[in-house]
């Protein structure tokens, strides 16, 4: 049977992503950005950011020009490589073969696979229409090679299917770059007058390598079906899952612990050959009666140690109810993460002062809440409650420098509180302010302290923050956002000093 392809478009495959975890921003211009040769450069734009005709490869600031409030996110390298897989995980249940296509496609094998949708066509409007549901802008098309699949999804004003042996009809009229050349050689076909396919599809080959060299004619190739091209599917990872069924229903805590232990060991020498460990855990037990009973840890470093992890698990049996008893017993690592050789090797000597702290912060997160402990990293933003993220591992290392040459206050408000203020003169710091219904009336102050966003991000007055002591020696964090003569200033209470 002769192979089917389907190529699939994301072209706001990062900002989609970003619009379905904060729907928020659906209806919004909004784009990424990254440094580039020392200025701020867009790396993705929302759909709205390029009706506004703000698109990747411009300069923030001149996207700034075009919309002043643009919404600016940072660009996190490899996130896209992540997220197509993902995707293309996603897509196996339309097809057993997919591969990524970066930066913002996928390729899938759709031999044999349409007619079990009614044919191509039910097959790619399902598939399409699944995915815009989801969040995702999309164009796909189906042809006899990746190279026509792909031209036609991106070139194409539809989404479309093209006949078998017709890729050459379908190529005619479609632009150069729908056969993925490289940017030197288009430039040169523009100079030349080529601006469809079907002005040089049927040139003489010693001409064409002549002229643009052997590219043009492996694309070529490999549009029309006379060339190979190779497809790299990507392999799905089996769970990290183990099974363990009784012959007789177990109704014990003793019992209980033997099953956990016996699946611990199973799946921690699987997670050791590999070199991986545990982040989180679950463990069920299927009762006779269908139902199911699970417990569920979370460690701050992966881990297969069998005791350890069988100790945090244990802290939890007790909320196990065996009722009239259970007859299979499951552990499933939900996150797998790699270890590092040397965490291994201090791992296997007993003598690794992280792990240790890790499993002393595991056992306290399993006994108090796994929200009751937090470790936080500097971060290079110049807004106070920017400054800092939430490390969600040991093994995360800060980007920057902890700033140390200024006073900061030991508790800082995730977001600033609004606050009444009595104050004498412009640049002044107040004589008094009302937090929460109460006068606290000011016996000392330092400041100001001018900060101000990042310029491609300054999209408001800047803040002027003062170090406050009340009479009663309690001391605060306080700003004010804007300037007198200028604006409408607003104050607020941004932290407490220790």
């Amino acid at each position: 049977m002769p192979k089917r392809f389907l190529s699939l478009w994301f072209p706001f495959l990062h900002t989609d992503r970003l619009a379905i975890r904060k729907p928020a921003l659906r209806d919004q211009a909004f784009v990424f950005a990254s440094p580039q040769r020392g200025r701020m450069t867009i790396t993705a734009s929302s759909l709205y950011a390029v009706k506004l005709g703000i698109r990747p490869g411009m300069a923030v600031a001149d996207a700034r020009a075009l919309k002043p409030d643009l919404l600016i996110f940072p660009e996190k390298p490899g996130r896209g490589e992540k997220l197509l897989r993902n995707l293309a995980e996603w897509c196996l249940c339309y097809t057993p073969v997919a591969a990524i296509d970066p930066p913002d496609g996928l390729v899938l094998e759709i031999s044999g696979c349409p007619h079990l949708w009614g044919g191509e066509e039910s097959y790619l409007r399902d598939l399409t229409t699944t995915l815009r549901s989801k969040g995702y802008h999309n164009r796909a098309a189906i042809a006899d090679t990746i190279g026509t699949a792909w031209g036609m999804a991106r070139h194409h004003k539809t989404s479309s299917i093209t006949a078998r042996d017709k890729q050459r009809n379908a190529l005619q009229t479609l632009p150069p770059a729908a056969l993925r050349l490289d940017a030197a050689t288009l430039e040169r076909m523009e100079k030349l007058g080529f601006r469809q396919i079907g002005q040089f599809i049927d040139i003489p080959i010693p001409t064409l390598r002549k002229r643009f060299g052997e590219g043009i004619l492996v694309r070529l190739e490999q549009a029309l079906g006379t060339g190979h091209e190779p497809l790299e599917p990507i392999t799905p990872q089996e769970p990290y899952l183990e099974r363990l069924p009784c012959m007789d229903p177990i109704r014990t805590a003793p019992g209980i612990k033997i099953a956990l232990e016996e699946l611990l060991n199973t799946i921690c020498k699987r997670l050791s050959k590999e070199k991986k460990g545990m982040r989180k855990g679950i463990f069920r037990g299927h009762r006779l009666d269908g139902k199911v009973e699970e417990i569920s840890i979370g460690t701050h470093l992966p881990s297969y140690n069998p005791k350890h992890l069988f100790r945090l698990f244990e802290l939890k049996i007790p909320n196990i109810e065996p009722d009239l008893g259970i007859e299979l017993f499951e552990i499933e690592a939900l996150l797998v993460e790699k270890i590092s050789e040397t965490q291994e090797s201090l791992w296997q000597k007993n003598e690794n002062d992280v792990t240790a702290l890790s499993e002393l912060l595991d056992k306290m997160a399993g006994k108090m809440g796994p929200k009751t402990i937090h470790r936080y990293l500097p971060q290079e933003q110049h807004w106070p409650e920017h400054s800092i993220r939430e490390a969600h591992s040991l093994e995360d290392k800060p980007s920057t420098e902890w700033t140390t040459e200024r006073a900061r206050p030991l508790h800082l408000l995730s977001l600033p509180e609004r606050i009444d203020v009595m104050v004498p003169l412009p640049d002044y710091p107040p004589l008094h302010f009302r937090y929460r219904g109460e006068i606290l009336r000011v016996a000392k102050a330092d400041g100001p302290e001018r900060i101000e966003q990042e310029w491609w991000q300054q999209s408001g007055p800047p803040r002027d923050y003062y170090v406050i002591e009340d009479e009663h020696g309690k001391r605060y964090w306080l700003f004010r956002l804007g300037l007198y003569g200028k604006e409408n200033p607003q104050w607020f209470i941004h932290g407490f000093f220790a």
